[in-house]
């Protein structure tokens, strides 16, 4: 099969969040399972040419609201690949210091940035069918950056013969952001007034190009079963759960992989020393490799870690909560992360206080993350809700026994302890429902217990490490639903 991934971030091109692992991966993996693989992105002024091979392949004149535009378009690959990635270029949009806005604030063009992206993909679409007869099954888009290509297609192209056959998807991967614009700015899209109505692409009065995406595209994914099924809800839902909820039959959860290369125990160069399954010796190094570059004393002692932007969200207000709790307890705690001021402050501030029980380091260090992940016995991560999560999967896979929530891929990627469970070998964690400090704290407590009890404990830890976490895993899921969406007949209308 062909298939056109549409990201407006990709690994190792641009990334901010889960979005570029996904699209830096997956087209990968789908290719080596033996699809011809294409990906278009923006080129983003951060983005070294030169680094990463890209040639000019050629310039489109791509229509718009506000006249023809002319873009860049250059080919690269993605790296160890035959996938083709292809570049949009046109600076005055994109050659900027970053790719959605600066100082916490949206660049105010986003509306005409994206939707030119979109509708120079489309152009680059009908560019490949005239010089090389190259047309995808499938153009798979994500996020509400990508998604007016899937608007596009069934309406400003839907007569094209070159797409007669071509079927989308959508994928989600947090419904909370949403690509919204005020409605005097809709024209901008290039899409006529007929599709701003509340069956399409308005919402509360506000345009919505996620939305537009959801009404428009033949199949829908989200990153996780449980989320696929969260998002119909209201609480999850954004105000979008009563369309998810029309469209749940063609929508999926796909839980992501994690690149098992770079995250292997095994081989990880970061790491002071290897360990593996079979062989766990290692880890204990790594655990007082870890105590000393956090100051804390090197002994035997259950080590906790965190990871993750510290918001409410993420759920570090709860652990917060629990610390004095912890502080009474003979543990240490490692925390990595930036976020809300005053959450940093309070972690700042029991790090002075119990020195010899916490590290606290503010920032992102990736060489300290998988440090950390090496090192520590347990991870927390108490998410209020979590599409997919990845710091949990890299935990299974460094034998770093995770005590998640549950909630989105939480729950689907984390076994929880009971004793029947760990009885069977299938137990990869711990988790709990009610997001408050009392179920964390409980739940912590028990796996307290479970860790004083080494064989158990040994057993969790290879069940968390034998898991497949793969992207080769989710990969042909994907290639599944591909087909399954280039057998489709042609949708009449959104």
């Amino acid at each position: 099969m062909k298939i056109l991934f549409v990201s407006s971030e990709a690994v190792p091109f641009a990334k901010t969040g889960g979005l570029g692992d996904v699209a830096g991966a997956l087209p990968r993996e789908v290719g080596r399972l033996g699809h011809a693989v294409r990906l278009v992105i923006p080129r983003y002024g951060t983005i070294d040419g030169t680094a990463h091979g890209l040639k000019e392949w050629g310039r489109l004149a791509v229509p718009t609201a506000a006249g023809v535009i002319s873009a860049v378009v250059e080919e690269g690959r993605l790296p160890e690949s035959d996938v083709q990635v292809f570049t949009i270029g046109h600076d005055p949009f994109f050659a900027r210091q970053e790719f959605y806005g600066e100082a916490g604030a949206d660049y105010p063009d986003n509306l005409e940035r994206f939707s030119f992206f979109c509708r120079a993909t489309m152009e680059l679409l009908l560019a490949f069918a005239k010089v090389s007869s190259w047309t995808p099954d499938v153009l798979h888009a994500h996020d509400w950056q990508a998604a007016l290509s899937v608007v596009y297609l069934r309406s400003l192209y839907a007569k094209r013969p070159e797409f007669t056959k071509l079927r989308s998807i959508l994928t989600v991967h947090n419904l909370g952001f949403q690509g919204l614009f005020p409605a005097a700015a809709f024209p901008k899209t290039g899409l006529g007034p007929e599709l701003f109505t509340p069956k399409t692409l308005e919402f509360f009065g506000q345009a919505n190009l996620l939305k537009g995406g959801l009404v428009f595209a033949d199949l829908l994914t989200t990153v996780s079963p449980t989320y696929s099924r969260e998002i119909q809800t209201p609480e999850l839902g954004f105000g979008l759960d009563g369309v998810l909820q029309e469209r749940k039959d063609s929508l999926s959860g796909v839980v992501n992989g994690i690149d098992t290369e770079v995250w292997n125990p095994a081989t990880d160069s970061l790491l002071p020393e290897h360990y593996s399954s079979s062989d766990l010796a290692g880890k204990r190094r790594c655990k007082e490799a870890l105590q000393r570059e956090l100051s804390l004393p090197v002994r035997e002692v259950p080590l906790l870690a965190v990871i993750s932007r510290f918001t409410s969200q993420k759920g570090l207000d709860l652990v917060a909560a629990v610390l004095p709790e912890l502080m009474r307890l003979d543990v240490q705690v490692a925390l990595l992360g930036t976020g809300d001021p005053p959450l940093e402050l309070q972690f700042q501030s029991f790090r002075m206080r119990h020195p010899d029980k916490i590290g606290v380091r503010i920032g992102f260090d990736d060489a300290l993350a998988h440090a950390i992940e090496a090192g520590a016995d347990l991870f927390l991560m108490p998410s209020r809700y979590e599409p997919c999560g990845l710091s949990q999967l890299y935990s299974l896979r460094y034998g770093t026994v995770p005590i998640v929530r549950k909630t989105g891929g939480l729950a689907d990627t984390v076994v929880a302890y009971t004793p029947r469970t760990a009885a069977n070998g299938l137990a990869t964690g711990f988790a709990f429902n009610e997001a408050t400090p009392e179920a964390l704290l409980t739940t912590i407590l028990l796996a307290l217990r479970v860790y004083a009890d080494r064989t158990e404990w040994t057993g969790l830890m290879k069940a968390g490490m034998e898991t497949d976490v793969s992207w080769a895993r989710s990969a042909e899921a994907y290639v599944a639903l591909y087909r399954r969406t280039a057998e489709m007949p042609k949708r009449s209308k959104g």
